[in-house]
Order: C-alpha cells, then structure tokens, then sequence
C-alpha cells in the first residue's frame, strides 16, 4: 500500500508536468519599513537582484512596492536607501498559486553618509532589533523543506546548536540541557499555552502541533540570555508571527499531510479597503492512516482537529486592529486488550486510558502610531487548556476498577502593552507591561492501594491568581560597528506574594563586514507549573495541607560569548559557548533525587508534594553552526553541541539531569533539480546522531519481590540509553499551472529502521525488564494545492 500510494503520486506528478510547458508568473508586492519605528520607507529602492534587464521600482508615499507578471522561480530581492543598510532577501520563491508579499525592515545607519554600508545578508538574523546572542529567525519555507519536521516549528528548531529532540513521540525540546518547561510560547504578542495536541497541562511539547505552518509568518528563536520583553522562561522563547492574508486577491490553499486533511482560504473583505481575513482548518488523517495499515506504536487512534484564523484591519484613525485566534481539540482511546506487542507500554501494559486535550486563545491587537518615531502596541487575549483522563487496570477474569481520573483547566485573560520609541539612529527603547489573570481547576481522583476509597491527589475549584510583569529595555549604538542593550525585567506572583526582578543585557561588536562577536548576561526566572501549587500534603487522619503553595519562581543567570563569520554570501560559521547557574529548583523536603528539572515529558504528571526552593543545576557548553544557505539549487546545515548538565537535589548529590545527553550532531542538505521553468524535484535528508536520555534503572530483583515497578534511585541519572541515531529523507515535486501550484511530498523517516530506545519499565506479566523503542521506519505524505 505504501509503495503504492509514493508510485501514484510520482506517476501523478510526471502527468502534470507534461501538461504544465508554459512560462507561468505571479506578483511580488510588499511594504518597506523601519525596522525600530514601523514606520513606512517612501523611496527605497526594491530590485530583482542580478535581473537582465533590471528589474526595479521605488517604494511609494506608504512605503509599498510591487513587481507584476514575474516569472515564477526563486529570487533574491535587494532593497537600498540612503541613510539605511542594504538589505538582501536571499532565495525567495515565487509559485504561480500565490502572490508573494514581504515585508522588508531597514536599519538606519548610525552615522549619516551620503551612502549606501552592506553591512551583510541579513538571513536568519532575529527579527527583535533588541536581541545580540543565542537568537536566529527562522521561515516558514524551512520548515516545509527540512526532512523529519512534520510541518511543526519545534521538531525544525531542533536542527538548530543547542537544541535537541526528547524524543519521536513528541515534539519537546531541550534548550542547552533545560527542561522543556522552560519554554516559552508566545503567538502575536502574548504568551499562550502549549500549542500542541494531546499537551498536558504545564508542558510545553506533544505528539502534533496545533500550530499552521500555511498561516505562521517569519518568527524568532532564542536559546538563551533573551531580551528583557521576554519573562517567566527559564530554557527558550518561540515568538512567533501570524502573517496577514492576501489584501486584494482571494487565495486558497487544500492540502492532506500527516498533520490532517486541511483546507484555508483569505483575501480582501472588500476592493474599497486594505482589510483582509485568513482561516485555515484542520481534521485528523491518522483513522485513514490506520486503514492503511500505518502503525503508530499505541493502540487507539488519535483524533483531533484545528482552526486558525487572522482578520487585519489597517489604518483605522484608531491605529491598525488584528483579530487572530489558534485553537484545537485532541482525543485519544487505548486499551491493554487492543495492544499489540509492540505499542508503546507507558510503562504499563494492564491499563486502559482516554486522554483528552483542548487549546485555545482568541485576541485582538492594535498598533497605534503617535508619530513616525513613536508606537504602542496593545493585545488583549484569552487563552486556554484542559484535560481529562481516566485509567482503569485491567482484568481478565473481573471488570476494571477505576484507579485514576481527573478533569482540569486553565483559562488565562491577558492584557500586554508595549511602548517603542525610536529617539534617533543610535537609540531606541521600550517599556511594556504583562498582565495575567488566571481563573484555574483542578480535579482528580486516584484510588488508594489495596482499599475502596479514593482520594484527590490536586485540587482547585474555580481558584484566581495572578502574574503581572513588566519591563524596560534600550539599545544604544556608539558607531555603525558598536551596539549595546540593557533591560530589566520584574515579575509579581499574587498567590504567595514571589516576586523576581531580573537584568539583562548584551553587546555585539562588527569586527569587520562579514564578522562579529557578541556577548550577552541575564537573570531569567519561571513560575512552577501552576497545578503544583495545588498538589495535596494528605495526612493519616485525611486532613491535608498544600505545601507547595509557597514555592518561589525557579531562576537562571546565564552568560553567552558568540562568534559569527560569514564566509562568503551563502556561506555561514557561528561559535557559541554558554554558562547556566539554575537555583531555586524545587526539590522534595525529605533527601531524595528529585528535582523539577527533569520534569516535563511526561504525557501525565507527576503529584509531588512537600517542596521547597533549595535545588540547584548548571548547565555549560560549546555550539557550532556551519551553514550554506539555499543558493545554486542547493543548502546544508551543519550543527554540533557538546555541552554538560548537572544538578542537586535534597540529597546534596551533584547527578547527570535527565536531559544530560553531552553531545548532539545534526546534519541537513538538500538538492533542488529544475525540470524546466516552472517545475522542479528536491530531494532533502537529515541525519542526526545524540547522546541519548539519562535514566533510572529499574531494581529487577525487588521489583519481582513486590510484583510492581521499583525503581534504584541510587543509580539516578547515572546511566543512558544507546546513542540516538536516525536519518531521515525527503522528496518532493513541486509543479505550477497558471494562477495554480502543487507540490507532492513523501518522507521516509528513520531509513535504517534503527531501534532508538524510549523508555524501560518492570513488565510483571514477564518479571523482566521491558525496553519500549522510538518510531521505526515511518512514512509521511504530503499533498498541498495553492490557487
């Protein structure tokens, strides 16, 4: 069937290229602007570079620009002023299904020559003018072409020095040996709940993103030392950006993937008015997967679905309004009966479970102009999450007996402001304000061993708290080559009075044109996820008390030391080497290993009571990235980490964190064949190769003593699984038609079939240890039509 299914989708392509000879074209349109104030660049100069003959036009009275009936293919565009830097987009590509609209940001040269300073190509430099270190923007395109991304923005940044995949299963992330709840999310603006389906509460990762990458516009990555704007993470940021649909043409676009039968559709409300809407839905494709024998490691089919949606509405006398909303529903039944041998365990095999998981947030933003100079950008959202589970043990010769349930939520109201004010070349600042207001609920039931009563391990009825933040930044350049920034940021928790107050700052220093170094300091700090706080101290007499309740923000002071060469246009190394001191960890009163900072990978997560903020970890390491960009029909990417992660638990006994790896190598490249003019065949591959998870050991001997799992605690973290080792491969076909393109794709993840251990746990139906493993060779599809 699989074979099948990849023969009809090339003989499928091969057909339309036959019918597919002409020259087809599209539009290029945008708007330049200031990168520090916003405000719109009349007069710059817009080219198609190395064009013959040129192709050029000058941007209006509103900083717009627009090239007509461009032969469609991929292009650098060039933009020049005097006054600013050149810029160049490299690679850009032009399908004949859709028009393509940029938005190009300049920045002002600090001294005021009658000239135009290259200070360089500005691929992946972050789109926050405020970050100097451990910062990149990443596209869209990357991560459509990237082998083994799934279309999700985390399993991409994955690729990137100093990040690593937790696992197949899941799309977690460890930023330079963080725990993946250090991870913040945040879409136009303001922070949102884990945007993933089948999330638990107070993660940050799973199975499939709810994200679109057909509706995300380009977005920043920060792993470290990040600007001041940034609070309540500890590991990372994603800021991410929703682009705004087509303002004067209807566009639609119909795909099927893994992530799920998808249609999404935008254009103009009306020709009289620049306002426009985009939405894009998604429904699950695993059950037609399933059919096809696809196996996913777990019995039960996963369901779930999605919508995004963004309405713009420009140059109101109110300022410019932005509507957008990203929510999805997610559902899951398994039972022992229906496991296959194979199938994940989860470290059980007698349980049967439904998990179910729902996300949303809804907002409204407005950017006011009080001059060219001078902006405040307001978003007002509301966000949020639940679960439910139930787990039952499992019987053959009686019915099951109920042993876990539980229903929570989280809804979030959130109000964020920012103030910008660019003073002149050399400075810019900004203040800004956070608030959120949480109404919470947390309820489970858990039965207790050997008994007929149950009892609630967490609980919060309709509980309110509060997180308000706020912050102060500047950038200030002593010369074109010279820029600093400082900040600070202070954040206040209304449940126990915490409060943290946090500097920053960072410098970047342009040795010449093509090189620099930068360095960056800052004190981060993290609420605990917010159901620990109400995890239960329950006492023999039944009585109960939250001793969790008190717990402190956990905190980072990092130091980064970055090196950047550009070797040439297209060719790229980068040197980051980092310092991480975590205190404040939570840790078990009593001595043990525990600590939060091996916490959040979990699909369910663990009650633990009675903790306090005396742990302590360190983080330190080297990063190399060596990078050609996309030009002659071909990239790589090349990146290295070696780096240690410790920490100290209530025992006083420096360990291995579980995310303590040591080293991970990730390499990607691809090649692009044009057919003819307007079709092409690429064909991508990523091999990666990592230290894998760190774990603790399962005491066989006891544990078939006491028919249950016991686990060796002494030996924490001692010990990890085999190496991670997978390579992963793509092609694709990418065709146009007039006014119409399609591209098909087929992945074939993990090629060698290579048996990447998961987990182990005591199986007392074997009294042996049980090794659950990685995905095996797994394919993936992908056909999407642009019109």
């Amino acid at each position: 069937m699989k074979k099948l299914l990849l023969l009809n989708v090339l003989i499928f392509g091969f057909i339309l290229q036959l019918f597919s000879q002409n020259n087809f074209s599209q539009n290029i349109r945008g708007q330049v602007v200031d990168q520090q104030s916003q405000s719109p660049l009349p007069g710059a100069y817009v080219k198609v570079a190395y064009s013959n003959p040129l192709i050029i036009v000058a941007s209006d009275a509103n900083g717009e620009f627009r090239f007509n009936s461009i032969a469609v293919g991929i292009y650098d565009i060039e933009v020049q002023m005097i006054g600013y830097e050149l810029v160049m987009l490299r690679n850009v590509q032009l399908s004949s299904g859709k028009e393509l609209v940029l938005k190009i940001e300049m920045v002002e040269q600090v001294t005021d020559l009658d000239k135009i300073v290259i200070s360089g190509y500005k691929k992946n430099n972050p789109l926050n003018n405020m970050a100097n270190v451990s910062a990149r923007s990443f596209s869209v395109e990357e991560a459509d072409r990237y082998a083994g991304t799934w279309l999700d923005p985390a399993r991409m940044a994955a690729n990137y020095a100093g990040v690593m995949a937790m696992g197949d299963q899941r799309n977690d992330i460890i930023i330079r040996g963080n725990s993946p709840l250090g991870v913040l999310w945040r879409l136009e603006g303001v922070d949102i709940p884990n945007p993933n389906h089948f999330g638990t509460l107070g993660t940050t990762g799973g199975p499939v993103s709810i994200l679109n990458n057909n509706t995300l516009s380009n977005s920043d990555f920060f792993t470290g030392a990040f600007p001041a704007e940034y609070g309540n993470a500890t590991a990372g940021v994603f800021d991410l950006n929703m682009r705004n649909g087509n303002n004067e043409q209807h566009e639609y676009v119909a795909q099927i993937s893994m992530n799920g039968f998808e249609f999404g559709a935008e254009g103009p409300f009306s020709k009289q008015s620049k306002a426009a809407y985009l939405f894009d839905y998604r429904y699950s494709t695993l059950q037609v997967f399933d059919l096809m024998g696809i196996n996913f490691g777990v019995s039960g089919i996963p369901q779930y679905q999605d919508l995004t949606f963004n309405i713009d509405l420009p140059n109101t006398k109110a300022g410019n309004f932005v509507i957008f909303g990203v929510g999805g529903t997610s559902y899951i039944q398994a039972n022992s009966a229906d496991r296959d041998v194979d199938d994940w365990s989860f470290g059980k095999d007698d349980l049967d479970f439904t998990f179910g998981s729902n996300m949303g947030v809804v907002g409204f933003s407005n950017q006011y102009f009080f001059n060219t100079s001078t902006r405040i950008k307001t978003v007002v959202a509301v966000s949020g999450t639940q679960n439910t589970t139930k787990v039952d043990s499992s019987f053959t010769d009686k019915p099951s007996e109920i042993y876990y349930g539980d229903n929570s939520y989280e809804v979030k109201y959130s109000v964020n402001s920012k103030f910008t004010k660019k003073v002149n070349a050399k400075n810019t600042f900004n203040i800004g304000v956070n608030l959120d207001f949480y109404n919470v609920s947390y309820e489970d039931s858990v039965k207790k061993a050997g008994t007929e009563q149950f009892v609630s391990l967490s609980e919060a009825s309709d509980e309110t708290l509060a997180l308000f933040q706020t912050y102060l930044q500047a950038q200030h350049k002593f010369s074109q080559n010279l820029s600093i920034y400082g900040g600070v940021h202070y954040q206040y928790f209304t449940l126990n009075n915490s409060y943290s107050f946090e500097p920053r700052a960072s410098f970047k220093y342009i040795i010449s044109n093509n090189q620099s170094v930068s360095g960056g300091f800052g004190v981060h700090s993290q609420l605990q996820p917010r159901l620990m706080y109400f995890t239960k101290t329950i006492h023999p007499d039944g009585t109960y008390d939250y001793t969790n309740k008190n717990l402190d923000f956990s905190k980072s002071t990092q130091f980064v030391l970055a090196y950047d060469f550009l070797i040439n246009k297209d060719l790229r190394l980068k040197l980051e080497t980092y310092y991480q001191y975590l205190f404040n960890i939570p840790v078990e009163l009593n001595s043990s290993t525990y600590s939060t900072i091996n916490y959040g990978t979990k699909f369910f997560l663990d009650r633990v009571d009675s903790l306090e903020n005396t742990g302590t970890g360190k983080n330190y390491g080297v990063e190399l990235t060596f990078e050609k960009f996309l030009n002659d029909n071909y990239y790589f990417l090349l990146t290295t980490s070696v780096f240690n992660s410790k920490y100290t638990a209530s025992d006083n006994v420096l360990r291995n964190t579980a995310y303590n790896g040591n080293y991970v190598v990730n390499f990607l490249s691809g090649y692009t064949f044009d057919i003819n003019a307007n079709n092409s065949l690429s064909v991508d591959f990523k091999f990666v190769m990592a230290g894998n998870k760190r774990y603790i050991p399962v005491d066989l001997a006891m544990s078939k003593l006491l028919g249950s799992e016991v686990l060796d605690y002494s030996q924490a973290f001692n010990n990890q699984y085999d190496p991670y080792l997978r390579l992963d491969g793509r092609i694709s076909y990418q065709v146009n038609f007039n006014k119409m393109n399609a591209e098909f794709a087929f992945d074939v993840q993990n090629l060698t079939s290579k048996e990447n251990i998961l987990m182990q746990s005591y199986d007392p139906n074997t009294n042996s240890v049980r090794t659950d493993y990685q995905l095996g060779l797994f394919y993936v599809f992908l056909i999407r039509i642009q019109f």
